[in-house]
């Protein structure tokens, strides 16, 4: 921190912050392109072939199934976008419902289990098998909650996360995972205390006054935080919830400059103007210290990890893109919107896995922040 002046920016770079950066992803859809699934596998029917869906946006699109899951209530039984044709499908229970959905531009499919369904098949496993390494969302391209244990899940444990599946029929199926489900608190966009080391996810402002947000995990109340490692603070954590959620507010000290933008690691940044919300289908990136920038896309929501000792997480948006630990609290966006924080997984950016990520939305309504 010394040597640069009375003004300076941070920026999320590896082990070092000259330039403050953070970028969000809004509006996540779980693309059909590369899910490997066909309408078939999840036991349902597509019969619009006939009709034409409207060429959406992802934002767009999470816009309208927004939309839809209002009007539709419970005959609404999940949707997910279609990078490729670029329309929303929306599942449905009926007819009628199916209707509504291609008036509205959407392309409807006839399921066999509602979301009500889904959802107490949720409650099942968070009752009967929680269990540590164990993750579940819905995914609605499957129609189906799907149950992933990491590779400490076995003997015992996982005859009985078995059971519990086996004994849900047709709305959950269990796949293992080879990596170690696992908070990445080593941290992401190289900002430090104590010691560890997370990443910035974005900048916001609250009361007038500007902070970032990153992962709860990374740190308690009170701590402070540098963009170097043995550096002055440039900042103190006022606010941190881990676990149930994985959020933290940090509050800029001194004259840290604090751009609305999320570093590309290629010299360049990503403007961030707003948060929103992921959808099935999103395809959206990440920015992080240890890995830099990485891409994929959204494949469930809602999700539960249970990350052991005691440290469940509920809500989390499930995706593909890799992560490390240091990316901990490091952005993930699509486009100029900020999406989410990266809370933890398994595998690496050599071997692939699942990463999950804090929805921004959440934070800032819990912080009473907005983005900028």
């Amino acid at each position: 921190m010394s040597g640069r002046g009375p003004h300076r920016r941070l920026k999320l770079k590896h082990r070092r912050i000259p330039k403050r950066k953070a970028a969000i992803a809004g509006g996540a859809v779980v693309a059909l392109v590369g899910a490997g699934l066909t309408f078939q596998s999840a036991n349902a029917s597509d019969n619009t072939e006939q009709f034409t869906a409207k060429k959406l946006s992802a934002t767009a699109a999470g816009n309208l199934a927004n939309t839809l899951s209002v009007k539709l209530g419970g005959d609404a039984a999940g949707t997910y976008y279609d990078a490729d044709a670029k329309t929303l499908i929306v599942n449905v229970i009926d007819d009628a419902a199916a209707k509504a959905v291609r008036d509205a531009g959407g392309k409807a499919r006839v399921v066999e289990n509602t979301l009500a369904e889904l959802k107490t098949a949720r409650q099942t496993l968070t009752t009967k098998a929680t269990i540590p390494g164990t993750s579940w969302a819905v995914n609605p391209v499957t129609n189906k909650v799907v149950v992933t244990a990491d590779r400490t899940v076995k003997g015992a444990a996982l005859t009985k996360l078995n059971q519990v599946v086996k004994g849900l029929g047709g709305k959950a199926e269990l796949k293992k995972t080879a990596g170690e489900f696992k908070p990445f608190i080593s941290g992401g966009d190289a900002i430090h205390s104590g010691g560890g080391r997370c990443s910035l996810g974005f900048n916001v402002v609250k009361d007038g006054e500007p902070h970032f947000i990153t992962a709860g995990h990374c740190g308690q109340a009170g701590s402070q935080w540098s963009d170097s490692a043995g550096g002055a603070p440039i900042g103190e954590m006022v606010d941190s919830q881990f676990p149930d959620n994985d959020f933290a507010l940090v509050k800029y000290s001194g004259s840290t400059e604090h751009p609305s933008e999320v570093n590309l690691y290629n010299g360049s940044s990503q403007a961030i103007t707003k948060a929103g919300e992921a959808t099935v289908g999103m395809q959206v990136q990440r920015s992080g210290s240890t890995t830099q920038v990485h891409d994929g896309e959204v494949t469930g929501l809602d999700a539960t990890v249970n990350y052991g000792n005691g440290d469940i997480v509920n809500g989390l948006i499930q995706t593909t893109v890799c992560a490390e630990p240091g990316d901990s609290g490091g952005s993930l966006f699509a486009g100029d919107t900020a999406v989410g924080l990266t809370s933890g997984g398994s595998g690496d950016c050599s071997s692939g896995g699942e990463t999950f990520f804090q929805p921004v939305p959440e934070a800032l309504q819990a912080f009473g922040a907005e983005i900028g």
